[in-house]
């Protein structure tokens, strides 16, 4: 113990600096960025690009003390991500010290919290702040740029003091879209005729707007970037996220935010946020900059796990929102009449009128030095409060702890009605009341219904968590368990095989315990999400969700694991990295042999496509077959052994984790389908869709083939001959002509005149008219539409027998959709997952599309008969991690058109039904596309007679 304590003296006085006044003033000469660039950051009608920014942070690297400038990793498109991490130059000499301090405190390690205050007083505090990640979005990249400047350059004594006591992380978080929005602005010669609209493609390679959706899953190399230096490197106290634009009628929206936070994140995190927010909005008004609005000025909230600032309160670390108004076109300030009555959240109303993109400059300036200031001047609360959530984290989870969400609280009060129902008719003992009155008035409800109902043993948090290493698909649950590590969370693996809670496990199994810093984000990626309804009055129209409410990877990905209730522990040692990918194992197969390989893998897509492109033989079972005693299902891939086959199944397993066992023949009496390389198109649109990013992106992890196909390319028929499969997305086909399109992009298209040459056949859109006639000769013609989302409406243009079931019919015979008082779809059922270990109705959102109703008197498609009570309504039966997303896909096919229901989704329409703008991301992807579009894709490789009928696998 003496030992660890002088340890932690050295350490404390190793990280004190000498006091502000002790600095040296500023270097010299430090380029400014008028210098730099040939104007002010903030002119009008200027932005600086990627390139530009990076060379700048060199110079200044150069030129100044204060900054050290650090390669975080990769983008998608190859660009190196820097940070630029500055404080003072004392502070610069000891940051490998400093680092180790934040990560102690960030997780507790080994602290008491005597020893853990005296770090915190004199250790520093880091703050990151970020800009650009939504790139169309300029503000928070250029303000960037003039923040690092002031931070090299200013002498006074606050930024001295901020320097002394604050390591700042400044990191531009999009630099591809930074490079793509600021070269298509500054194209044009006439700088009147400058726009950030209008790009040609997604502003991010894969996902555009969605790289903001990506941060609990870490898809994309940028989220990991980001991730690694927040939650495995640096463990930042307080985060600052910088967005566009602001309210109508304000200049921007800062914290705090509007209810509900999530329940799994400490209460540290929502009073932290306000005390940061409070820091801002009163900086703002003492420095004479009205329009800051707060909660009911705006609807964003805590509770999604998956922005980079919302990721951060599952860690421990106080998240700041901002979203400003501001452009180097100038923008105006309309006159918005409820924005001008003075209130709790609009304390200080702006006049309408220009708005310079300076000034929207400086108005971030400040809201940057009101956090770095409050982070300064409490810097020793905000580490100690740092600890002291990773504390209660572990505590949490080393005892029994109940996580109380809204249907926990429905249970209790049904429980209190029924014991109110006794107590009047006198029936029953409800035994001792809480409260200053004891009973059911304002003294408050039975405390019996507290222990009985919320503190129900049964519905207590599990201590941990055990993924099974003899599960089908194992590889993907290593994915998952990469995903969390790469996330902070500690991740252990069985040397031996077990026994917890009178269950075997074999050895290689994965166990996460709850007892560590950041349970809040495992807790969040393993249970289920219950978020609230939040209807302001008995009948009235629910207030939306600002964005996801239900995302839990762990089922998204088909992850079979097991809850624990007690505390256990075994022969497990914790995965210093990433886990490495469990070996995969093959032995040659004897001549005229092959082997076997199961189709509940999902990286046997990727076998399978490698088996493809090098011309071997593939073939899948139409039923299931025994060999040497093992039972294989249906769906499982039988791969003929050539000469050539070996080679290409060992790279694989290497890879992939594969097994394959070899047979000495193929399956005697069972029917084989052989598969072969289809030609597959992927429906994209000017200014790129996220969903079919998203998708392309998919493809290419499972290495499919594919073509990007747009609109005019659609329209000049002949598919046949260039595709076998055409896929489309959420958006991809309208429900009507004359609309603006969708997909994932925003506003419409320019004039074709307007761009460059290279982009011009992008241009145009999917329309009933044209378009949807090629796509049924496509079909008639032999050829299969995969649908997802709202373009499952092809079923009802080919005139499909099916209608919307979620309508009424209004005066005059008209219908319209079913008003958000009348229909409400439920979030997750909690408390059967919970009792069963197993997930229950998962729902990435709160669509009310989808729910198809077959017209009266038509029988159901070959396949897709439906049982019981609801045998009218059309829905699909994909396979099981599919249909807990709840996507659907509707399959177009030669001779037929199988429709197999959909969700009908989950962007503009879900505006309409429930306000929420759920984006398709790979919550939705990596479950129903992995899972059943591959599927599809995979299944539309079956050859067959002469009849070219393409038969579904199921």
């Amino acid at each position: 113990m003496f030992k660890r304590c002088a340890a932690l003296v050295a350490l404390a006085v190793s990280v004190t600096v000498a006091a502000p006044v002790a600095q040296r003033a500023a270097p010299a000469k430090v380029t400014a960025p008028k210098e730099q660039f040939g104007f002010a950051v903030g002119d009008d009608y200027r932005l600086v690009n990627y390139t530009q920014y990076t060379d700048y942070l060199k110079k200044l690297q150069a030129q100044s003390e204060r900054m050290i400038v650090t390669d975080i990793g990769k983008t998608e498109e190859g660009r190196t991500e820097f940070t630029a991490i500055i404080t003072s130059p004392e502070n610069q000499r000891k940051l490998p010290l400093i680092k180790a301090a934040n990560r102690r405190l960030a997780l507790a390690e080994n602290l008491t919290d005597e020893q853990a205050r005296t770090l915190a007083r004199d250790s520093k505090v880091v703050v990151w702040i970020d800009g650009g990640l939504h790139a169309t979005e300029v503000l928070g990249a250029q303000q960037l740029i003039e923040t690092i400047y002031r931070l090299n350059t200013k002498s006074d004594p606050e930024t001295l003091r901020i320097l002394n006591d604050v390591v700042i992380l400044c990191t531009l978080v999009n630099p591809d879209g930074m490079e793509l929005v600021s070269d298509w602005y500054m194209r044009e010669a006439d700088e009147k005729r400058r726009s950030t609209n209008g790009i040609p493609r997604l502003y991010q390679k894969y996902i555009g707007h969605d790289d903001n959706r990506d941060f609990y899953m870490m898809n994309m190399s940028e989220s990991v970037n980001a991730n690694k230096m927040m939650y495995r490197e640096w463990f930042p106290a307080i985060m600052y996220n910088h967005h566009q634009t602001g309210p109508a009628g304000a200049v921007l929206f800062a914290p705090p935010f509007r209810d509900p936070f999530n329940y799994n994140f400490d209460p540290l995190i929502p009073l932290g946020i306000d005390t940061v927010g409070a820091a801002i909005h009163t900086r703002l008004a003492a420095e004479g900059k009205p329009g800051a609005v707060m909660r009911t000025g705006a609807p964003y909230s805590t509770w999604f796990n998956g922005g980079i600032r919302t990721t951060s309160y599952f860690h421990n670390q106080i998240g700041i929102l901002t979203e400003t108004i501001g452009n180097p076109t100038p923008v105006e300030i309309p006159f918005v009449l409820d924005m001008q009555l003075p209130r709790a959240d609009v304390p200080n109303p702006i006049a309408p009128g220009m708005f310079p993109f300076r000034t929207a400059i400086e108005y971030s300036i400040t809201n940057n030095m009101a956090i770095l200031d409050i982070a300064s001047k409490r810097h020793e609360d905000f580490l100690y409060n740092m600890y002291k959530m990773a504390k209660n984290a572990i505590e949490k989870g080393n005892r029994d702890n109940w996580t109380i969400h809204p249907k926990r609280i429905e249970a209790a009060r049904q429980a209190i009605e029924a014991a109110q129902a006794g107590a009047s008719r006198g029936a029953e003992n409800i035994g001792p009341r809480g409260g200053r009155g004891g009973g059911f008035g304002r003294g408050g409800a039975p405390v019996a219904i507290y222990n009985s109902v919320l503190h129900d043993p049964a519905m207590r948090d599990p201590r941990g968590f055990i993924i099974p290493s003899d599960q089908a698909d194992f590889p993907t649950a290593t994915k998952f368990v990469n995903t969390l590590i790469k996330a902070g969370v500690f991740v252990h693996r069985a040397t031996a095989a077990f026994t917890v809670a009178g269950k075997s496990y074999p050895a290689g199994s994965y166990v996460v315990k709850s007892a560590q810093p950041f349970r809040a984000h495992l807790m969040d990626m393993f249970e289920p999400q219950d978020h609230p309804d939040d209807i302001p009055y008995p009948g009235g129209a629910p207030r939306p969700p600002y964005d996801v409410t239900g995302y839990n990877i762990a089922y998204s990905m088909g992850i079979k694991y097991d809850r624990i209730l007690e505390g256990f522990d075994g022969p497990f040692e914790q995965i210093p990295d990433l886990a490495p990918m469990p070996q995969g194992k093959i032995t040659a197969a004897p001549a005229g042999g092959g082997y076997l390989l199961s189709h509940q893998v999902n990286d046997a897509f990727v076998a399978v496509n490698r088996l493809l492109k090098a011309n071997e033989e593939v073939y899948w079972l139409k039923s299931a077959a025994t060999v040497n005693g093992k039972t294989y299902p249906v769906g499982t891939m039988y791969i003929s052994a050539k000469a050539t086959t070996l080679p290409i199944l060992q790279k694989v397993a290497a890879d992939k984790g594969l097994t394959f066992d070899a047979v000495a023949s193929a399956p005697q009496g069972n029917p084989m389908m052989r598969l072969k390389p289809v030609r597959i198109g992927l429906w994209d649109q000017y200014g790129g869709s996220m969903p079919s990013g998203w998708t392309r992106w998919l493809f290419e992890q499972f290495e499919f083939p594919f073509e990007v196909v747009f609109p005019n390319t659609l329209d000049a028929g002949n598919l046949n001959a260039k595709y076998d499969v055409l896929v489309f997305v959420d958006g991809g086909i309208p429900e009507r002509d004359g609309g603006a399109g969708g997909g994932g992009g925003f506003g419409g298209q320019p004039p074709a005149e307007s761009i460059p040459a290279e982009f011009r056949d992008r241009l145009g859109r999917v329309t009933v008219a044209k378009t949807v006639p090629e796509l049924k000769k496509f079909a008639e013609n032999g050829g299969t539409v995969i649908t997802i989302g709202s373009s499952t409406v092809l079923g009802h243009h080919l005139g499909l027998p099916i209608r919307d079931a979620l309508v009424e019919r209004a005066a005059g015979g008209v219908e319209r959709p079913l008003p958000r008082e009348k229909y409400l779809h439920s979030g997750f059922d909690s408390g059967s997952a919970h009792r069963q270990h197993q997930p229950a109705r998962v729902w990435d959102g709160r669509s009310r599309d989808g729910v198809l109703r077959r017209e009266s008197g038509v029988p159901s498609p070959a396949g897709g008969g439906d049982e019981g009570p609801h045998a009218d309504r059309m829905v699909r039966r994909p396979d099981a991690a599919a249909q807990r997303l709840g996507v659907g896909a509707a399959v177009s096919r030669p001779g037929r058109v199988d429709h197999r229901g959909a969700d009908r989704e989950r962007a503009r329409r879900a505006v309409r039904q429930r306000g929420q703008l759920a984006r398709p991301a790979a919550r939705h992807l990596q479950a129903a596309l992995q899972r059943h579009l591959l599927r599809q894709c995979l299944d539309a490789r079956v050859e067959h007679a002469d009849d070219r009928t393409t038969v579904m696998s199921r």
